[in-house]
């Protein structure tokens, strides 16, 4: 059986560590994915790839960043509901995508929570991760088999995750309960603000 592992960083620079490690470790791209919130617009649209125009057309990205480079190499600029502007690549970003176009498969729900929870993420998990994305963060998620999931947890573990336990409780305490697609995006200053409190 596969199973969804997945982990939260405060820094993009951390999660693209993680993605290389996971590449490095024989994890195929195309069982990686990584979203990360772009409201700040680090990455501008002159450097739009081939992925974000599949994307933007509902296409599937993990298909499209099959090329040579990796996973990163296939980074791309879409929308997702309630989270907003964000670069993203691979299986998950593919599921967000066409929730934002509406081309969702299958009568699952779309967004990050759905495609999360779709591959076995508990929803409260799924909400908490989405939920980090929006206020700044980069979800880096790999579906590997049972017997390479603590391996894999290792790696994700090694380039400074977020711990989901501490920064939930910190959510709820200020009257966060779950993600909603329809909250308003968080602006640029937002997301400078809550980085600012996390990053070190």
């Amino acid at each position: 059986m596969t199973q969804v592992v997945t982990a939260l960083y405060d820094s993009y620079d951390s999660a693209v560590s993680a993605v290389n490690a996971l590449e490095d470790a024989g994890i195929p791209h195309s069982d990686i994915s990584i979203v990360s919130n772009n409201a700040d617009d680090r990455y501008r649209r002159d450097d739009r790839t081939k992925t974000a125009e599949d994307a933007g057309k509902g296409a599937g990205i993990g298909a499209a960043v099959g090329g040579v480079g990796g996973l990163l190499t296939g980074l791309g600029l879409m929308a997702i509901p309630g989270v907003g502007p964000v670069i993203a690549a691979g299986w998950l970003a593919a599921t967000a995508a066409g929730a934002a176009t509406g081309a969702v498969v299958g009568g699952a729900a779309g967004g990050l929570v759905g495609g999360l929870t779709k591959e076995g993420v508990p929803e409260e998990e799924a909400n908490f991760y989405a939920e980090g994305v929006r206020r700044g963060g980069t979800l880096v998620s790999a579906r590997v088999d049972d017997a390479r999931a603590p391996a894999t947890r290792e790696i994700l573990q090694r380039y400074k995750a977020v711990d989901p336990r501490l920064r939930g409780a910190a959510y709820r305490e200020s009257g966060w309960t779950s993600f909603d697609e329809n909250a308003p995006v968080y602006s640029a200053d937002q997301i400078a603000a809550e980085r600012s409190r996390y990053l070190q």
